[in-house]
């Protein structure tokens, strides 16, 4: 009897560094986890899916040729990436090359220079989910923000985007380049300033862990929000460098207030996987395979039918039921929206998260 022939699908995953390791290990365990389920329940009309797993170790480049390498092993799609200006090479050669690309969890609103019909996204777009963080910022009188930043295309859109939302709210941002300045030099000029916030555009563990370390320590910003909208404190090792100094640092992710009944037992058995409490990119790579696996079953495994098969796709997913549209401004095919957390982790229990902040989820734009 003959075995039927796989249906690859290429998954590109930030394994190593500077990629962030943690981040990546979570989304591969949701990706891997949902092929499996997909194979238990039969596969593809009996061909089983296979994942060919590429780190991209946080490199546009090496994601981009990544992309020509699984394009010419005969992939049907590739899945996957967290780095947005990572995310955004992968969906211009795939593109390029007319291979449908599922984004899973980069942000940056262009994740392509033109509108394409070959690339879809999970994760909200950046612009959506900076704002619905500018609102918690009003919302508790925060507005005279402080932004240490690295150069990124990443954090200037994000700088740019909480400005443009804040300032017809009398807010204002004061950019701090933490490349140029050390942690003390830092509080020094929040305190000048008389910043209400502090928000970390900048990598982890340094120098995010660094300035937190000094904020906390510096008796005279006391009153100072520590903020982190790109999402650093969401995962363990957060909690494993910085203890109870790494509490009480809003962030954003993306996950309902409750899981519904898929959502708790897919939660479970990525618990069990990953030995620790899985983050939104976890359930991000479940979904993305769970979509997938809808679009090949529903149109074929033709690449064009599957990037085809964006406008029409409908599956229900870890966080709410998902489907693409097309949304001003963002040229890809985009899942508008998921829900959208501001959380903190616990200063009394650094391993419980509370919910600050919601924004609407669901509809599209």
């Amino acid at each position: 009897m003959n075995t039927p022939s796989p249906v690859r699908l290429g998954a590109l995953v930030p394994l190593t560094p500077p990629g962030w390791v943690e981040a990546g290990r979570h989304l591969l365990a949701g990706l891997d986890l949902a092929v499996r389920e997909v194979n238990a329940a039969g596969g593809i009309d009996g061909r089983p899916l296979e994942l060919l797993v590429r780190d991209t170790a946080a490199d546009p480049e090496r994601a981009a040729a990544a992309v020509t390498e699984l394009a010419g092993l005969g992939v049907a799609a590739v899945v996957g990436e967290y780095h947005s200006v990572v995310a955004r090479a992968a969906a211009a050669r795939a593109d390029a090359l007319g291979v449908p690309f599922l984004c899973s969890s980069a942000v940056l609103d262009a994740l392509t220079e033109r509108p394409t019909e070959w690339v879809a996204r999970l994760a909200p777009a950046q612009s959506h989910g900076w704002r619905i963080y500018a609102d918690f910022l009003l919302a508790a009188g925060r507005r005279r923000i402080a932004v240490a930043t690295q150069p990124s295309v990443y954090w200037a859109s994000g700088t740019r985007l909480l400005r443009e939302h804040l300032a017809p709210h009398g807010g204002t941002i004061l950019e701090l380049d933490a490349g140029a300045l050390s942690p003390d030099a830092v509080c020094d000029t929040l305190v000048d300033h008389g910043a209400q916030a502090l928000l970390l555009l900048v990598g982890q563990p340094e120098p995010a862990v660094g300035l937190v370390r000094a904020v906390r320590g510096d008796r005279r910003l006391g009153d100072l929000l520590l903020g982190a909208p790109a999402g650093q404190p969401e995962l363990p090792a957060w909690v494993a460098g910085l203890g109870a100094d790494g509490a009480g640092i809003p962030f954003l992710r993306y996950l309902p207030e409750r899981l519904g009944p898929l959502g708790e037992r897919v939660g479970e058995e990525l618990r069990e996987r990953l030995g620790e409490t899985p983050s939104f990119v976890a359930f991000e790579g479940w979904d993305t395979v769970a979509v997938l696996a809808e679009a090949l079953r529903s149109h074929g495994t033709d690449r064009a039918a599957v990037a085809g098969a964006w406008s029409r796709v409908a599956a229900e997913g870890t966080r709410g039921p998902i489907r693409f549209s097309r949304v001003p401004g963002i040229g890809v095919r985009q899942w508008a929206w998921p829900p959208v957390q501001v959380v903190d982790r616990d200063p009394a229990e650094p391993r419980r998260f509370r919910v600050l902040h919601t924004g609407e989820a669901g509809g599209s734009a």
